[in-house]
């Protein structure tokens, strides 16, 4: 079981062939089903009632969509984030609709890593964004040519 496990916990974004290999976004999504995002793809931000949100199929709200760091996104509209904080309870808004796929917090294991940075450089957490908010994958990132390209596309993985 542990095996399957750790095979289950392959990321793609390590160029790793697709075919046959059970993909997982963030570590709290891998009891959802999940697949790669693609150019034009449809999002939605979802609470996968894993302790995280993340991209699904607008299609298929229960289809979790993994987007490889690099990857450019377009909002329908602008970004608005759940009230954080003692005296949370406004919503935040970013006044942008585009944002580049990141991973934060890379060095931490109990830590969320899936984040947006908006052009002003700003970085929210992804489990930050409120639900039901729509997106477009616009671009995929380049096929890295450089040892620095590859490791800064690594998603982060945890096998347990």
């Amino acid at each position: 079981m542990r095996e399957d496990r750790k095979r289950a916990n392959i990321s793609w974004a390590e160029g790793l062939p697709n075919k046959g290999v059970l993909e997982m976004c963030d570590f709290s999504l891998q009891s959802v089903r999940s697949r790669p995002a693609k150019v034009d793809d449809k999002l939605v931000t979802r609470d996968f009632g894993t302790g995280t949100r993340g991209f699904a199929a607008a299609d298929d709200l229960g289809l979790a969509v993994c987007v490889m760091p690099g990857t450019e996104l377009a909002f329908a509209g602008e970004v608005s984030c759940l009230p954080a904080g003692l005296l949370g309870w406004r919503t935040k808004t970013v006044n942008h609709q585009t944002a580049i796929f990141r991973q934060v917090n890379k060095d931490k294991l109990a830590a969320h890593h899936d984040a947006l940075e908006f052009p002003d450089g700003q970085t929210v957490l992804l489990t930050a964004l409120s639900e039901d908010q729509a997106a477009t994958v616009l671009q995929l990132p380049a096929r890295p040519a450089t040892a620095a390209e590859a490791d800064a596309q690594k998603r982060v993985t945890c096998v347990g």
